[in-house]
């Protein structure tokens, strides 16, 4: 679970009291699973947690967890270090990028893995990459494409035979995939 340790305690508490409304903390992990997984600390007013949320209670705060992040948030550290500026807050956690793939991972979590496992290294040997936006209600999962996947003149074929087939494949329970990447920019595209 989170260490929370005595200084960021202190510290977070002093900002909450500098606050001119009631609110607690919360913390989540945005996109994780993934490289680009960013850990966040919020304030968190009375009506914003989630029922669902974990909770840890402070001497003067509660800190709210979002569930979908307990998994990625495992052995994380909230620390706030004095210097003579000040201090700095940090927040390190290590498993915040690092997939979790099981029987019970979600859909997005099976979809990233296998973006970032072993579609995006296929495409950066051609400077490439796709992201996961989102899965839809209808189990579509929405991508966008960089770097020369991005404008490129074989990216419906690199969408439809190969990522499209490769995530269907292996996540039985996604519908197919849909592209939302604005392709009229070729500059940098591998193939014009």
């Amino acid at each position: 679970m989170i260490n929370v340790t005595q200084n960021a305690e202190e510290y977070l508490s002093e900002l909450i009291e500098k606050k001119d409304f009631d609110c607690d903390i919360r913390i989540f992990v945005s996109e994780p699973g993934t490289p680009r997984a960013e850990t966040c600390l919020a304030f968190c007013k009375k009506d914003e947690s989630e029922p669902t949320d974990a909770k840890i209670k402070f001497k003067k705060f509660i800190l709210f967890i979002e569930e979908k992040s307990l998994p990625y948030l495992d052995d994380a550290e909230v620390n706030y270090d004095k210097d003579n500026f000040g201090g700095q807050l940090t927040i390190k956690a290590p498993s915040s990028r690092v997939p979790k793939i099981g029987e019970d991972a979600s859909l997005e979590d099976k979809v990233n893995f296998i973006l970032y496992d072993e579609i995006n290294p296929q495409l950066a040997s051609h400077g490439g990459n796709v992201h996961l936006q989102e899965i839809t209600d209808d189990k579509y999962a929405i991508l966008q494409f960089g770097g020369g996947c991005q404008g490129c003149g074989m990216v419906d074929v690199t969408l439809k035979e190969g990522i499209e087939k490769t995530l269907t494949e292996k996540v039985p329970e996604l519908k197919g995939v849909r592209d939302i990447t604005d392709h009229s920019n070729n500059e940098n595209a591998y193939y014009k």
